[in-house]
């Protein structure tokens, strides 16, 4: 059995900013989700032994902190990426497969990895 063809994906420059636009949406709540859970945990911090229970917690809404800007950081390479193929490609179409794979594909697995783990937990 042969491999299967891949799909090209054509976007438009509209498609591509509403795309963007809800990414980096999803992201600022997700941020603001964490700071909110940290702040909580923080508030609860009385003694040190608290800090053996609410530690974790507070680390784990760290990473996810630090992982938002990441992502945030690599949806702007993609996007100066794609603003400046399309300003110097006439057309108001393009392809995906034009587009830094690297970039692309380090942003999809960031997002499967954040997904691993099954939103905040308290």
């Amino acid at each position: 059995m042969g491999r299967p063809k891949k799909k090209e994906i054509i976007l438009t420059k509209d498609s591509v900013l509403s795309l963007m636009q809800e990414i980096y949406n999803e992201l600022v709540e997700q941020r603001a989700t964490a700071i909110r859970i940290q702040n909580k945990m923080l508030n609860l911090l009385k003694n040190a032994e608290d800090m053996a229970v609410i530690g974790p917690v507070i680390k784990e809404q760290q990473k996810i902190i630090n992982d938002t800007i990441e992502k945030k950081l690599t949806l702007s390479k993609l996007q100066s990426n794609i603003w400046e193929k399309s300003s110097s490609n006439s057309e108001e179409s393009f392809n995906l497969s034009e587009m830094d794979d690297d970039v692309l594909q380090s942003l999809i697995n960031k997002d499967i990895k954040s997904d691993n783990n099954k939103g905040y937990q308290m």
